[in-house]
């Protein structure tokens, strides 16, 4: 999965990784927990499949705040570990040496050790060096990058060994393959509404690849599918920028399409908790009302108790032309400006690559219309709102 960056700035900064929490976890000392929550959000027909995943913090034995992530050590499934050993030949039994210095089956080293998902150079480099395969040795140079890119998409490791065959040991496999990372997910509660656990939304990757074989997202298939057999290594990563705001009457917007509508559950909750009455307001938008609204009774429960004072929803599909988040923070960029005007703290989560750009976009064109600003008094605005940390961003 990729890095998640709580940021105040409008490019993407990696936040710090493995530090520890109250409690002394980390990503190097996990919490071993239980999960004890699994939950489908999208409904029958979605193209999509949303859960909420909830986790025991024994009573608040892990730490942590609205807004923060929690880090999820994952296995690899089983029907993958399988296919491996039956593409390489290898004896599952065989014992292998950890970089650690320890050594276990390899069986058990390729669902808790290894990264067997992933297309690494490396992983290429190895097959070429072993096959002499000319395409692949083509896609490797340094100017077929794109090329390179389109080839792997949608496809993992497993693909590459089974359209490429090589032989080799047991510890020239594990020498090559990456160490299995920690993925990272917003936290989608607060620990003041539920101070014994902890709680996730989550997309599962499930897809059959343009070669007609079904592949899975490790983590998020791990959490659908295995978690519930055993303890679950997780630790909560800070991200002390990406919080609701300290003063109780200051409003906040929030601007969370898909998943991305993860934390500000937590930050309604937190507020509601706290007693604050500073108005609140949510854009969230997704493919199909129908199937897609995730959350949709919490939501409309804070507005119906007044702790959320605007949500205004974007579903793409439901009508000819698509409708996103940002088209309906123009259509509201009046009232919008107003907000900001008065102080607001802006909120972003999701997809770095498009949305956050384009929700950026609305936000500056807004507030040169509706401000009254040439384009760089607006740029200057967003600036010093991120450098007040009025504006942040928890995109991935």
């Amino acid at each position: 999965a990729p890095t998640r960056a709580a940021e105040p700035v409008a490019v993407s900064v990696p936040a710090a990784t493995g530090s520890a929490t109250p409690g002394g976890y980390s990503k190097a000392s996990p919490f071993a927990t239980l999960l004890i929550g699994n939950r489908l959000l999208s409904l029958p027909g979605s193209q999509k499949e949303v859960r909420q995943f909830a986790f025991d913090t024994r009573g608040g034995e892990l730490a942590y705040e609205a807004g923060d992530a929690l880090g999820v050590w994952p296995a690899n499934g089983s029907a993958l570990v399988a296919e491996w050993l039956a593409l390489t030949g290898l004896d599952p039994d065989e014992d292998v040496v950890l970089p650690d210095g320890g050594g276990i089956p390899l069986a058990e080293a390729l669902r808790t050790r290894f990264d067997i998902a992933r297309i690494t150079p490396d992983l290429l480099r190895f097959v070429v060096a072993r096959t002499g395969d000319r395409d692949l040795q083509r896609l490797l140079r340094p100017d077929n990058k794109d090329e390179l890119a389109k080839w792997s998409w949608g496809r993992q490791a497993a693909d590459v060994i089974g359209g490429f065959p090589v032989r080799a040991s047991a510890a020239e496999w594990t020498g090559v393959l990456q160490r299995l990372r920690p993925r990272l997910y917003s936290i989608s509660s607060s620990p003041l509404a539920h101070p014994g656990e902890v709680r996730l939304t989550v997309s599962v990757v499930r897809y059959a690849n343009d070669l007609g074989r079904d592949r899975k997202g490790v983590c998020s298939s791990y959490l659908a599918d295995c978690a519930d057999d055993g303890p679950v290594q997780v630790f909560v990563q800070r991200s002390p920028h990406f919080r609701p705001p300290a003063g109780p009457a200051t409003p906040m917007i929030m601007v969370g399409p898909g998943t991305g509508v993860a934390p500000f559950l937590g930050f309604l909750e937190d507020r509601r908790a706290r007693g604050h009455t500073g108005p609140n307001w949510l854009f969230f938008g997704e493919q199909r009302e129908a199937t897609d609204f995730y959350h949709r009774e919490d939501l409309e429960g804070f507005l119906a108790s007044g702790h959320l004072d605007r949500l205004d929803v974007a579903f793409s599909r439901d009508q000819r032309n698509k409708v996103y988040v940002q088209d309906r923070m123009r259509e509201h960029g009046p009232r919008l400006w107003r907000w900001l005007r008065d102080g607001a703290h802006f909120y972003v989560c999701g997809d770095a690559g498009r949305m956050a750009r384009d929700v950026d976009l609305a936000l500056h064109e807004i507030i040169a219309a509706h401000g009254g600003m040439d384009r760089e008094s607006a740029a200057a605005y967003v600036r010093q709102m991120a450098g007040d940390r009025r504006y942040v961003r928890d995109v991935y």
